[in-house]
């Protein structure tokens, strides 16, 4: 059987260094015994923003991004978004496996029983300027939730922790859909534990002052599949931010404010946002050839096309596209779709494109169901959290079952002036 190794030669010294791989990759601490002299720190690796280092093992999801895959615990998430309920996705997450149906009852009951927040939660929302955005909303409302429940920094304890998982999953579009209704100038409405997750946010957001409020299974259902779809993506910027933070053993409050303010950057969780700001300026389906030369002359950037890790369609993309005709359906064609379909036509077929792999990511057509629903735009990055925390949540809970981890620490390489004297 070969040996799991590599040989590495280091030309400064003549050494040879025989490294052990670990499931695959080089154990970046092993590079610490190439050293010249032999006081030396020792070989550091150099990679900004992580592009080719694993920070940790996980077990939740998998991404072959050259193929368009993405998997939860084994499970395309095409099967997950046409076969499963949110809930059922969120147990799966946080424990391997898809839920019995007992497992699911105790579940929908413990989330339906802890959505409602405290009084004074609604008061803090209250405090907030009515044009405030709605992610800083959140944040800050996640990091004031963290002095309510002082029990959980006892992150050593896996039944506290999930606990406090189950209070953070139902919190998070309690409070979600308060920061729109402050937007809105609407009063705040408790929750109806008797529903369902995503009718029971709908409701909050969208009823009458009074609570009454029309279903529609259409789009209660979208807006679960849309929780699916963005439940985990491995050790992204906020995926690491609840790492990073969690492996001080902050409480799980605010480490998830940590990875919602990750969320909030235009890169992140807004991209969608610009999207539908991209279309809007291109305006009538006439100007698409001028803006695509702009694009190809780097004057503009195709927003929601492209991906860090996806090299082919984004198996999300293709889910939310379908998705977004059945809203449609109900709520009236977006007439911004023509230029969509227009622009993924030309991006799929034009050699510039193409050759860059440059395919529709999850963004392209999500911002365009979040506004036929009927949220504007700065409540995108919202909707994704909601969604989000479920993987921030298993990610972080999983961190305190890894015998490897320790709280994070990267190097750097100092590019600073020398020791110098102090002269005045």
């Amino acid at each position: 059987m070969t040996k799991e190794a590599v040989t590495i030669i280091d030309h400064r010294t003549g050494e040879s260094y025989d490294i052990d791989l670990v499931d695959g990759a080089l154990p970046a601490i092993a590079l610490r015994q190439i050293k010249t002299p032999e006081d030396d720190f020792g070989l550091m690796t150099y990679d900004p923003a992580f592009t080719n280092t694993a920070s940790c093992r996980s077990t939740i999801t998998y991404i072959d991004g050259d193929k368009g895959i993405l998997e939860y615990r084994g499970y395309p998430i095409d099967v997950l978004a046409e076969k499963s309920s949110f809930l059922e996705v969120v147990h799966l997450l946080l424990h391997g496996e898809l839920p019995g149906e007992d497992e699911l009852s105790q579940l929908a009951s413990v989330v339906g029983e802890n959505m409602a927040v405290d009084e004074s939660m609604k008061k803090f929302i209250g405090g907030f300027l009515s044009d405030a955005h709605p992610m800083g909303m959140l944040i800050s409302s996640l990091a004031c939730l963290s002095t309510y429940y002082p029990d959980a920094k006892n992150v050593d304890d896996p039944q506290n922790r999930l606990s406090q998982i189950h209070r953070l999953i139902s919190k998070v579009p309690t409070l979600s859909a308060y920061a729109f209704r402050r937007n809105a100038g609407l009063s705040c409405l408790d929750p109806e534990p008797g529903l369902g997750f995503a009718a029971n946010f709908l409701r909050m957001v969208f009823a009458d002052d009074d609570g009454s409020y029309a279903p529609d299974p259409v789009l209660e259902r979208a807006m679960d599949v849309l929780f699916i779809l963005h439940a985990d993506h491995e050790q992204n910027c906020s995926t690491s931010a609840m790492r990073g933070v969690g492996s001080s053993y902050s409480d799980p409050y605010s480490s998830l404010a940590a990875a919602a303010a990750a969320l909030y950057g235009p890169r992140h969780g807004g991209a969608n946002e610009a999207v539908l700001r991209m279309l809007d300026e291109i305006g009538p389906k006439d100007n698409i050839p001028a803006f695509i030369d702009e694009v190809k002359d780097g004057k503009r950037r195709l927003m929601g096309f492209g991906h860090r890790v996806y090299k082919n369609y984004d198996p999300r993309a293709k889910i939310i596209k379908k998705l977004a005709y059945e809203v449609f359906e109900v709520q009236g064609m977006n007439p911004l779709l023509d230029i969509a379909l227009e622009l993924e036509k030309i991006a799929l077929e034009d050699d510039y494109f193409v050759s860059r792999k440059l395919y529709p990511n999850v963004d392209f057509y999500s911002g365009l169901i979040y506004q036929s629903m009927g949220f504007p735009t700065p409540m995108f990055p919202v909707l994704f959290a909601i969604g989000r925390t479920s993987g921030w949540l298993s990610q972080w809970n999983e961190f305190f079952d890894d015998e490897d981890q320790r709280i994070a620490r990267p190097r750097q390489l100092y590019q600073g002036s020398p020791t110098r004297s102090y002269e005045k």
